[in-house]
């Protein structure tokens, strides 16, 4: 049995969400907010968050590289969970936005979109 089959089995009986709300803090630059919100980054939670998931859950994504090689990690949290248990390939994920935590993002050297401070 390979690896793969053996994580298909341990999710199994997990019941995909109708909805997850997650949140990113309110200083995260507009790009960041842009690479967050992407379909293909919404996929990619819904392909790699196959755990169980509940409110309060804590990740840190890695969203992008800017020009000079600056990655932009960023703070996301489970607001609310309904109608099931983990991610899946129709849940919907809503944005929200939470308090500031000095998240620095963007492109730091060519775009105004670049950190809220230097």
């Amino acid at each position: 049995m390979s690896e793969t089959d053996d994580l298909r089995d341990r999710h199994v009986d997990l019941t995909s969400a109708d909805r997850v709300v997650v949140s990113y803090p309110e200083d995260l630059s507009d790009w960041g907010r842009f690479q967050v919100e992407k379909d293909t980054f919404e996929a990619y939670l819904r392909k790699t968050k196959t755990d169980r998931v509940r409110q309060g859950d804590e990740w840190e994504e890695f969203v992008g590289v800017g020009c000079c090689g600056s990655t932009l990690d960023v703070p996301l949290r489970v607001e609310r969970i309904e109608g099931g248990e983990t991610f899946g390939p129709d849940t919907e994920i809503e944005w929200a936005v939470r308090e500031a935590c000095g998240v620095q993002g963007g492109w730091k050297v060519q775009s105004q979109d670049g950190p809220n401070e230097l």
